[in-house]
């Protein structure tokens, strides 16, 4: 346990920011998992879908905007097609999935309904957030639903998501959906009462951690292990999911689902589940979307003094700094930038292709337009779209 955690952890439930997110937030994101859902894969579990609706509506009453990523469709699917396990086939997933999303979505409208919420279907893929058009279109899709009072329901579009797309477990989409609306909060809901300082079902000196410091590395350690057939994920991914949920100011609440009143509980303030703090101010929105790219088109390693400017003095990204050009990208598209010795130092938005790039590299801006014809842009990458780590 770093520095970080053991601080925060001796500091108890006293105020500190972080403490009490849904109570103290306004927007939140809750993400419940598989099992939770489908109780276990035994099918949609209505009677805790329908409680949840309940507890979102006392956060409504609260003045709270809340957004849901749920996950059950591809159980639902299997459940509906008498599958016992979970295939591995691309084609056989997609088509759980398109079973499942139906009965899925017909619940939650059902449910929540019935205590006076309207619902709205998402579903997302990766390239819905790392296309810089869709990622605000998304955007304002969400944040319009929320402004007309409706509770946008999210899932991964599994019908058409290819493995080389994939969020990779909705964890990670609910701290993506996080960053992309500005939440205060993210809730994960799972089957475990929060982080332990080891597996409590092989270890029974495991102690549950009440506080700690989102991107702890240590924390990565205590996590370990996956999920079940059912569920994709485990705790490792709630782990990561805070980590990058907090690099833009969110933090995160990982809590017991079958606790009673969870949400309801958590917005009044009360301790429950692990709480991790984020240490990080919000990032600007297209920072943001940047750091959060998980897939990216290539990268460029800089030279020292090009790697120290842009780290130490703000600067923007000249082609004369860049030592090297990895990968076919397009000008507009998103980038790793590596240090001498291939470190990511950050990412950002490509002003020229990879081809033109490797024609400029180790050139001064002023020989771009007799080298390519024309010169778009003195930079290979504004400080403005520019996101370091």
């Amino acid at each position: 346990m770093t520095e970080d955690t053991a601080a925060l952890a001796a500091a108890g439930a006293g105020g500190a920011d972080g403490d009490a997110p849904v109570r103290e937030g306004r927007r939140i994101v809750v993400k419940v998992g598989s099992s939770l859902v489908t109780n276990e894969g035994r099918g949609l579990d209505e009677t805790a879908i329908a409680q949840w609706g309940r507890q979102i509506a006392d956060l409504r009453s609260l003045g709270k905007e809340v957004v849901m990523v749920s996950s059950g469709a591809v159980a639902e699917g299997m459940k509906r097609l008498g599958w016992s396990r979970r295939p591995t086939a691309m084609h056989e997933l997609q088509a759980a999935a398109a079973v499942g999303q139906m009965g899925l979505a017909q619940v939650y409208e059902t449910c929540f309904r019935a205590h006076g919420l309207a619902t709205a279907q998402v579903l997302l893929t990766h390239d819905d957030l790392s296309d810089r058009k869709r990622y605000l279109n998304a955007r304002a899709t969400l944040l319009s639903l929320l402004g007309f009072g409706v509770v946008p329901i999210i899932n991964e579009n599994d019908t058409v998501v290819t493995d080389e797309i994939k969020f990779g477990d909705n964890d990670t989409l609910g701290a993506l959906v996080a960053n992309l609306i500005d939440a205060d909060a993210l809730v994960i809901l799972t089957d475990q009462a929060g982080l332990y300082t080891a597996d409590p079902r092989r270890d029974p000196g495991a102690r549950l951690l009440e506080r700690v410091a989102a991107g702890d590395p240590s924390l990565e350690a205590m996590a370990g292990g996956t999920g079940t057939s059912i569920a994709r994920g485990g705790m490792i991914t709630k782990v990561l999911a805070a980590r990058r949920a907090a690099g833009s100011g969110t933090h995160t609440i990982v809590a017991s689902g079958r606790e009673s009143g969870v949400l309801s509980r958590l917005a009044r303030g009360e301790a429950i589940g692990t709480r991790f703090v984020a240490q990080t101010q919000r990032m600007a929105a297209r920072k943001q979307w940047l750091a959060d790219h998980l897939q990216l088109r290539g990268s460029v390693r800089l030279d020292e003094g090009a790697a120290r400017a842009l780290v130490a003095g703000g600067r923007s990204l000249l082609p004369v700094g860049v030592a090297e050009v990895s990968g076919d990208f397009e000008r507009g598209e998103a980038v790793a930038i590596r240090d001498p010795e291939g470190r990511e130092i950050g990412r950002g938005l490509i002003n020229y292709s990879s081809s033109e790039a490797r024609l400029i590299m180790r050139r001064p801006s002023s020989e771009i337009e007799s080298i390519l014809g024309y010169a778009e842009d003195p930079e290979l990458s504004h400080r403005d779209t520019l996101a370091l780590r």
